[in-house]
């Protein structure tokens, strides 16, 4: 039986990789991205997948750390993106950065090369009235979709910031005083760059944090930031000593330069590109004006000559109240042939937005050839995430975006000592999806090999 295409808003990771598993099983996608036609605030190229913020995806761990589980599991479900990670990765200690451009080019090349799959270049204000429609328009859905959005739910959306961190040459930076060396010894033992302060360094940043000139704009007067990325100044401003406990930490490092003393803090910055050429400052997403970010980041021991390749910003976060409008396969309550994905539903986090599109693509091929969408267990990463967005949090009534973590996970059955439970976490998820993909309710299998 002939179906229309569903069509996909948004060639981000969440749109990209729903796109993906549908086409692998057969279906015909549309894909619709309306860069390079109209950009965004965050966006630099029109690739699809492209990383606007860190080039990190988190820990790799599967065994410890509730993200590598999710990771993991993505693999084990064919999913493009953990693909794209996996094939541009950089040196990252045990987490899994990648080179940015590499990444989103392999993925825009497979993208267009797959045969079910057409991308229309094109922005959308509303949804297609035939077949199924995925929104995975993420942080940035356009003004007239976002208000369309805003119309047909009935109510304001709901928005935050996120912010980029700068970017700086890997060439402008002092070896002198600057020295490689990852958090005690983790990963290849030198995977970050550490840029040391003493006390009154330290203190004459957080100075410089607090009275620098910040962007001026009225929307930006009550910002319900999300703690897993706010800015470095925002953090100063909740505490002098939070950015030292914070990403300037410098338990585990050791200066060379000074008998291998633990200095007062430590700005780090991590491989963004395969050839070592950019460096990004770990954990600085700022709102400062770029001219303030220039004069104060170059007070930062070793970074005095630092040439910026890319500075610091905001951008808009878009964001619907998911619980109260998606069913558990992500389809709105109301419409039923209208789906989301990705950021827009909640989930914070690049792995956590294409793991949205994942079962999103899933969900959708069961509906097209008929069978009932059966969601992974609560137990998985993929379950515990899409628990989250899809019933909330219990006891709180103001929906708030979530990256994956083992506090979403169902308790354990067994009573084990603290320094067990992750793994023992991590090892119950991974035994639970290869459950649910060997059970009669599985997701079908993809049809075709990975092309390209």
């Amino acid at each position: 039986m002939n179906h229309p295409p569903v069509h996909i808003i948004g060639a981000g990771l969440a749109g990209s990789e729903a796109a993906w598993q549908l086409a692998q099983r057969g279906i015909t996608v549309k894909l619709y991205e309306m860069r390079p036609h109209q950009t965004t605030p965050a966006h630099q190229t029109a690739h699809c997948g492209e990383l606007v913020c860190s080039n990190s995806l988190r820990s790799d761990d599967a065994q410890r750390s509730a993200v590598g589980v999710l990771h993991q599991e993505m693999r084990e479900l064919n999913g493009l993106i953990m693909a794209a990670g996996d094939a541009n990765r950089v040196p990252a200690g045990s987490a899994l950065a990648v080179d940015r451009e590499g990444f989103s080019d392999w993925i825009t090349k497979r993208i267009e090369s797959h045969p079910l799959i057409t991308l229309v270049r094109k922005e959308l204000t509303k949804p297609p009235q035939e077949g199924y429609t995925l929104i995975a328009t993420g942080p940035l859905t356009s003004d007239p979709l976002a208000q369309w959005l805003e119309n047909m739910l009935g109510r304001k959306r709901l928005a935050f910031f996120d912010a980029l961190a700068p970017i700086v040459s890997f060439e402008s930076i002092d070896f002198d005083i600057a020295w490689k060396q990852s958090r005690y010894g983790k990963g290849e033992g030198d995977d970050y760059i550490n840029c040391p302060m003493d006390q009154a360094q330290y203190e004459a940043f957080i100075d410089g944090l607090l009275d620098g000139e910040k962007v001026a704009f009225r929307e930006f007067e009550k910002i319900p930031y999300f703690d897993g990325c706010l800015p470095i100044e925002v953090m100063a401003e909740r505490g002098r000593e939070t950015p030292r406990f914070g990403p300037m930490k410098p338990v585990g490092l050791n200066n060379p330069h000074h008998n291998g003393q633990t200095p007062w803090a430590v700005v780090q910055l991590r491989q963004d590109n395969k050839l070592g050429t950019l460096w990004n400052i770990v954990g600085f997403q700022t709102k400062l004006t770029h001219g303030e970010q220039v004069r104060l980041f170059r007070t930062i021991p070793g970074l005095e000559k630092a040439e910026f390749m890319r500075l610091g910003a905001l951008h808009r976060n878009t964001f619907i109240d998911s619980p109260k409008l998606l069913t558990p396969t992500l389809q709105l309550k109301s419409q039923p042939n209208l789906l989301f994905a990705g950021q827009i539903i909640g989930v914070e986090g690049y792995v956590e937005s294409a793991a949205m599109g994942l079962l999103a693509g899933l969900f959708l091929t069961d509906m097209i050839q008929g069978r009932t969408p059966s969601p992974p267990p609560a137990t998985t990463a993929h379950g515990a995430l899409l628990n989250h967005v899809t019933n909330g949090v219990e006891g709180k009534t103001d929906f708030q975006p979530m990256n994956i973590n083992f506090g979403l996970f169902p308790p354990l059955q067994q009573k084990l000592a603290k320094r067990f439970r992750k793994t023992a976490r991590s090892e119950r998820a991974l035994k639970d999806l290869q459950g649910w993909l060997e059970s009669p309710n599985a997701p079908p299998k993809p049809r075709t090999a990975e092309n390209g």
